[in-house]
């Protein structure tokens, strides 16, 4: 399990009132909500496994998919992935961009994984038809879909659930009860962490121990903790901002996939009440060492309104010594060190000089980056995220903020007609 370590400079709480882990408990078991019982969902790791082996002899998995329905896999396969197959994302509608995924793909080589828990998002669908041209292009027709595609999506109906009917298309479930955003859990990510060769049933085994972990401590667990803190601060107008910050290269995408969490689920408009609060905790992607030479100024001297996650590795995988046969004082203090203890103590700066500055911190320790952790953090920061909006009474599975914009240009596309 994942250790937790809070900032000296924080305050004494209290427990959480029983009310608020009433709320949460009861929260967590609404059928409608689903994220937290997720990782016990057999069936959904056996239609996940299906697709694998029928498709596992492709050479090349290229993942399609926005938002939630890619940054999530794009974490899981950064962080873990063995890259014995060529894992590809097509995560946006930037024509060049697209362009330079496919320009040296072969079809036969090749297997595309549409991703949309509505099967209606629109870039999604772009994707998916542009994708169907290049195949004609290469003389694959509508008969042999089958043999290219696979889509996951809502499991009765959509867009896409109807052309998986009409072409014989493999169609993996996004459960209704589970949001975009909320999906790494699902075929959404499980599918390319298998082809970028991930244990995924540790994966949701630490998924399934921290969430276990989370209800057999209740109070006690440090998640509500960091939650109180995150309140206590937020309430007295002293953060709105929160950085996460991972010690390592492998987590960074885990930055921009929390990214999207956070901000998704917290920023809202109007609370439970519907009335106009405009509130949130604007989240900043980082990570270390990098960040402490970009944004670390800012952090530790800039406006007094942050809030700092740092997530350390406790042991790599790898390591190199530093020693040298260089004269200079500064080789020779590095030499009896290795690569990850520079880091650490890189880490353990930043840990002491936002101490000193009085900025307040929550830093997390993994064991070792592995499936099993990783499931843990995922799930812990679900949860986190879900908590919050209880904290901040406002309603963390919608995301009505976006919806005009898709409204809006859908309207520009129909005035150029």
């Amino acid at each position: 399990m994942m250790k937790f370590q809070f900032s000296p400079i924080l305050p004494d709480l209290a427990a959480p009132k029983a009310e608020k882990l009433k709320a949460f408990e009861e929260l967590m078991a609404k059928p409608e909500i689903g994220f937290f019982r997720l990782p016990t969902r057999l069936d959904l790791v056996e239609q996940t496994k299906s697709a694998y082996q029928k498709f596992s002899h492709k050479k090349v998995f290229v993942h399609v998919g926005i938002g939630g329905s890619s940054l999530g896999p794009e974490m899981i396969v950064s962080a873990l992935g063995n890259k014995l197959k060529d894992i590809r994302f097509l995560n946006n509608i930037d024509p060049d961009y697209i362009f330079k995924q496919l320009k040296d793909l072969d079809p036969k080589d090749a297997v595309f994984f549409i991703v949309s828990k509505s099967g209606a998002t629109a870039e999604t669908l772009a994707s998916f038809a542009l994708l169907c041209d290049w195949l004609a292009q290469h003389e694959v027709g509508e008969d042999r879909f089958k043999e290219f595609f696979i889509f996951a999506t809502d499991p009765v109906k959509g867009e896409l659930r109807e052309l998986a009917k009409k072409y014989s298309i493999m169609a993996l479930e996004i459960p209704p009860n589970i949001g975009g955003r909320f999906s790494v859990l699902t075929a959404v990510g499980m599918l390319p962490a298998l082809f970028a060769g991930i244990k995924i049933e540790e994966l949701l085994g630490g998924a399934s121990e921290m969430a276990k972990d989370i209800s057999d401590k209740k109070e006690k667990h440090s998640l509500w903790t960091l939650a109180e803190h995150l309140f206590f601060q937020f309430k007295n107008n002293q953060i709105n901002e929160t950085v996460i910050m991972p010690y390592s290269s492998s987590l960074k995408d885990f930055s921009a996939w929390f990214v999207q969490l956070w901000a998704e689920s917290l920023g809202k408009k109007h609370n439970l009440e519907g009335k106009t609060v405009n509130t949130g905790l604007t989240p900043i992607a980082a990570y270390g060492a990098t960040d402490q030479h970009s944004q670390m100024q800012l952090f530790m001297h800039g406006p007094l309104n942050k809030f700092l996650f740092l997530i350390e590795i406790a042991a790599f995988e790898n390591d190199y010594s530093l020693k040298s046969s260089f004269e200079s004082p500064l080789f020779k203090k590095l030499a009896p060190f290795t690569l990850s203890e520079l880091l650490k103590a890189e880490l353990y700066g930043t840990l002491k000089a936002l101490e000193k500055e009085k900025r307040p911190y929550a830093h997390f320790t993994l064991q070792k980056l592995s499936e099993n952790q990783l499931g843990g953090l995922i799930l812990f920061f679900e949860a986190l995220t879900a908590l919050m909006g209880q904290y901040l009474e406002v309603d963390p599975f919608d995301q009505p903020g976006v919806e005009d914009g898709k409204r809006f240009a859908f309207e520009w596309l129909e005035r150029q007609v």
